[in-house]
């Protein structure tokens, strides 16, 4: 013999080195596929029942789902999303036989472990009260597996929600507490789809049974390794969209929600900018925690596609970061109304579009969540030269207010960040802005973050990573009871003190 199939298990195999072992693995697993092919009943799960909807109402759906589902079931630990509507997936949430073998389970430890004891199917169309009733069900029914199959020594009983939730006509989602552990759960349940098929192709599939499945579950070594797991991160399932996300200010502030455990989904009209700064998080944080999206902020259509990104990508959205910007400056007498709408329309109508888009899909999740507008000290002081700038740096201030106080019944907390004079790494200041404000102070640009650090109270320089902090302050709980508030951070300025 050279090697053994274990019922519920899989398949063993033993030689005198690795190489043929792994060789005869795949001999046979080659060989059992060739068989079913041959013998196996066509079609699959004995045919269609319904027919996919077409690609974009499929991601219509879903992405509809995918935030009522995440909020339902985020309100103990925060979760993230994945979807997939593969072809193996669609055959079997459309098939005859879903209702069959979905609440069978899966059939080995390896594939339930990460998908839980079943799936729970839902209807492309349910929402609101139909959907609470399915996951309160399923719920009911974990709860009374738990109770029948305990041990007196059994640890407590865990998240009681699905991880897999399958949608005739549409695909799968899956929930877990990060992307990571979300994609695999529903790449298993992949795994699982194809042992059915072909299980149910040439007999009758069998699931593993209740009691064996608990013991699995709930096996004192598997509770002492999740014990053992290092405490989740400050933004651990948190999912956060930064605009202006390529640059100085906006890259250092995704990384420090990177760091913080949080999925970010980078949003910027640089393309080039935005592939290199996302390649280089995806090499440093993980692919599967961040996402690079090209938006224009002052196009509607463009925001509202990118937050419809993000859900797909994530499940929903919990931090938005409305950081893009542009400085054109010039004094009141020379400002042209192309130069005002410009400055209006990307730090005005762009900030009001994202922040809009976020708050209806916080509302959605009712979860909460936070939002951050990157403001600036000529938002509460006028500078010179600077008209259009420091208008509309005012209003963000007071948008932010206003949806402050609308947001607050819904959890929904809003803050402003001001910085000042954050030269390194800044687009903005690589470009005429820098030009002009050397001008308007009448030093040569070479002497402006000299200029700028000794015009600060404590004679200190303002770096992207400063404003980071402040971001994150206001996007953790560590500021949970603060909304409508703006933070300074411009190293000490009098005239822009709150008053």
């Amino acid at each position: 013999y050279v090697g053994v199939v274990l019922g519920s298990h899989g398949l063993f195999t033993w030689a005198n080195d690795a190489r043929t072992c792994y060789d005869t693995t795949l001999r046979i697993i080659n060989k059992a596929a060739v068989w079913l092919e041959r013998n196996g009943k066509k079609p699959a799960f004995k045919g269609e029942k319904v027919k996919s909807l077409p690609e974009a109402e499929r991601r219509k759906v879903a992405r509809r789902l995918l935030p009522e589902i995440r909020g339902r079931i985020s309100k103990h630990e925060m979760k993230v999303g994945h979807f997939v509507d593969s072809s193996e997936v669609m055959e079997f949430v459309n098939s005859k036989q879903l209702e069959q073998l979905a609440p069978l389970g899966t059939s080995c430890p390896d594939h339930f472990l990460r998908t839980k004891i079943r799936p729970l199917i839902v209807p492309h169309d349910a929402e609101g009260a139909a959907l609470d009733a399915l996951i309160e069900s399923y719920r009911k029914d974990y709860a009374a597996y738990y109770e029948a199959c305990k041990h007196a020594d059994s640890p407590a009983m865990r998240d009681p929600n699905a991880v897999i939730y399958l949608v005739p006509q549409v695909g799968m989602l899956s929930f877990a507490k990060d992307k990571a552990t979300a994609r695999i759960a529903a790449e298993f349940y992949v795994n699982a789809i194809n042992v059915m098929r072909g299980a149910s192709s040439v007999s009758e599939y069998v699931g593993l049974p209740a009691q064996e499945a608990f013991n699995i579950e709930y096996w004192l070594l598997e509770e002492a390794k999740l014990q053992r797991m290092p405490k989740p991160k400050s933004l651990a399932g948190r999912i956060a969209l930064v605009t202006g996300g390529a640059g100085g200010i906006g890259s250092a502030i995704a990384s420090k929600l990177l760091s913080e455990g949080a999925c970010v989904v980078l949003a910027d009209i640089d393309k080039a900018s935005l592939d290199e700064v996302t390649a280089g998080f995806g090499k440093t944080y993980g692919k599967d925690n961040v996402r690079g999206v090209v938006m224009d902020v002052t196009s509607e259509d463009a925001v509202i596609g990118a937050t419809d990104q993000a859900v797909l990508a994530y499940g929903g959205l919990d931090i938005v970061v409305n950081n893009a910007g542009i400085t054109l400056a010039a004094p009141v007498e020379d400002t042209s109304l192309e130069l005002w709408n410009k400055n209006m329309a990307i730090l005005g109508t762009g900030y009001f579009l994202v922040a809009r888009e976020g708050y209806r899909l916080m509302q959605k999740q009712k979860l909460g969540g936070s939002m951050i507008f990157i403001g600036s000290k000529n938002g509460v002081t006028a500078s010179p030269g600077a008209s259009a700038y420091c208008s509309v740096k005012a209003a963000e201030i007071q948008l932010a207010r206003c949806m402050a106080l609308e947001g607050a019944p819904h959890g929904i907390r809003v803050n402003v960040v001001n910085p000042d004079a954050v030269l390194r790494g800044s687009k903005i200041w690589q470009g005429p802005w820098r030009q002009q404000r050397a001008a308007s102070l009448k030093i040569s640009e070479d002497e402006l973050e000299e200029h700028y650090r000794k015009r600060s109270l404590l004679q200190r320089s303002v770096y992207p990573e400063d404003i980071a902090e402040g971001v994150y302050f206001f996007a953790s709980d560590l500021s949970n009871k603060s909304t409508g508030n703006f933070l300074n951070i411009d190293a000490g300025n009098a005239a822009s003190f709150t008053r």
